[in-house]
């Protein structure tokens, strides 16, 4: 127990300063306020103007502005702080001073891991509240809904997260994994659409369109298929504290649990053969 405690007191701490460094990025901040203004924004300034010309129709809008500025908005936080993590501390020469002190290579990762997580969660609780907070004051009804969509998110950005995170200890700078990071997020988003192009590949008997249904076939099997995590459709057409439908919560969350762990062992990989 207390060789336990003790691998994990130097983690911990490294993702405290993580943590406490990342809030204080201008860029990660300026993300957050636009989100929760596009957020409150949508969800409350109609209903002041006029709340009696309020349809269902204006709460369908509302429900998808809101779920799509959570998703974006989240998304491009959890890249830009997966990614520039552990690029700014070298830029900074502050590894360096890390690694010097009995700190272990997988505690700094683990450290710097947990603490991108810490920003990540903190942040998609303050955009998911405020859409809350805006379903329940305007229905009336506890959205519960939307705390299993809001859960489902997060395990969604862990994923990308994690694969960010394994890019940006291959890369020197963060430009490399913020690229990556989108590139999993738009083609994880589009597996179905790989499977199409895989299953019409071959058709014209070229080479080229051979290849291109090779790659397909290649990305579909080892990419995510992140619109698993998406209930978007049901917290906009349904009830605001209906079960979720078509999903089974567990299985997603072993999903996403399973493919965090494998890119933080590319992160590792990655970061145990590089010269610091």
């Amino acid at each position: 127990m207390k060789t336990f405690t003790s691998f994990f007191r130097g983690p911990f701490y490294i993702a405290l300063y993580t943590y406490r460094e990342g809030i204080r990025k201008k860029v990660l901040i300026g993300f957050l306020i636009l989100s929760l203004l596009v957020i409150f924004g949508s969800s409350f300034i109609s209903s002041f103007l006029d709340p009696s010309a309020e349809t269902d129709m204006d709460l369908k809008l509302i429900k998808d502005i809101c779920v799509t500025a959570i998703s974006i908005f989240g998304v491009l936080i959890t890249i830009y702080v997966s990614a520039s993590v552990v690029p700014n501390e070298m830029e900074n020469r502050v590894i360096y001073t890390v690694l010097s002190k009995p700190v272990r290579r997988i505690q700094y990762l683990i450290g710097k891991f947990l603490g991108a997580q810490l920003i990540i969660i903190i942040n998609l609780l303050l955009m998911g509240f405020l859409f809350f907070m805006a379903l329940y004051l305007r229905q009336g009804v506890m959205p519960t809904l939307l705390l299993w969509s809001i859960l489902l998110t997060y395990f969604e950005f862990l994923i990308v997260s994690a694969f960010t995170f394994a890019i940006s200890c291959f890369a020197t700078s963060s430009l490399v994994p913020i690229i990556g990071g989108l590139f999993i997020y738009i083609t994880g988003n589009l597996t179905e659409y790989l499977k199409d192009v895989e299953h019409r590949a071959g058709q014209t008997g070229q080479a080229f369109d051979e290849f291109i249904g090779q790659v397909a076939s290649t990305l579909h099997a080892v990419l995510p298929n992140l619109q698993n995590f998406s209930l978007k459709m049901q917290i906009i057409t349904g009830q605001p504290n209906d079960p979720p439908t078509d999903v089974l919560i567990p299985n997603l969350i072993l999903y996403g649990v399973l493919y965090g762990l494998a890119g933080f062992a590319c992160a590792y990989l990655a970061f145990w053969r590089k010269e610091v």
